[in-house]
């Protein structure tokens, strides 16, 4: 299987997944309960090396009580897809380093976002992401993030 194929695999959750019918005991395909949480509703529109791109409409699990979506939501979001852009099939997921999130703006509930991620750079086993979240309506900036990770690098042999 492709590294595409893969990330959407991880990050996206299959369309019959309905929010009202989520329960606990109905983590599927491996995934955590954190996992299916916290990426449910989440569509990938493009990845290549380097590069993913995501859509998300606000849902209200990931809202505080004003409606408004919440940062630590927001945070996940920078973790997951920064993660997932270096991801390499067959070795674990690297583990974040550092995170710094510029809270720009807000979404709220029902907002369209896109989430897009890029590497920085690559030394060694360390690696360095940058993801932005944009209202897709608007292209207001919401948040950008610099994520950094570490973990194994391919061997050559």
């Amino acid at each position: 299987m492709k590294m595409t194929e893969k990330v959407r695999e991880f990050l996206q959750v299959s369309e019959q997944d309905n929010e009202a019918e989520f329960r606990v005991d109905r983590v599927g395909k491996g995934r955590s309960f954190y996992e299916d949480f916290s990426l449910r509703g989440i569509r990938v529109d493009r990845v290549e090396p380097g590069f993913v791109s995501c859509t998300l409409k606000v849902p209200p699990r990931l809202t505080d009580r004003n409606g408004n979506m919440a940062t630590g939501a927001i945070a996940n979001l920078v973790d997951e897809v920064g993660g997932a852009v270096v991801h390499v099939e067959g070795l674990p997921m690297n583990v974040s380093v550092d995170m710094s999130i510029s809270f720009l703006s807000s979404a709220k509930l029902g907002d369209e976002l896109e989430i897009t991620s890029k590497v920085l750079g690559e030394r060694g086993g360390y690696k360095g992401t940058i993801v932005v979240v944009r209202n897709k309506l608007t292209g207001e900036i919401i948040a950008e993030g610099r994520h950094s990770l570490f973990g194994r690098k391919p061997s050559k042999i």
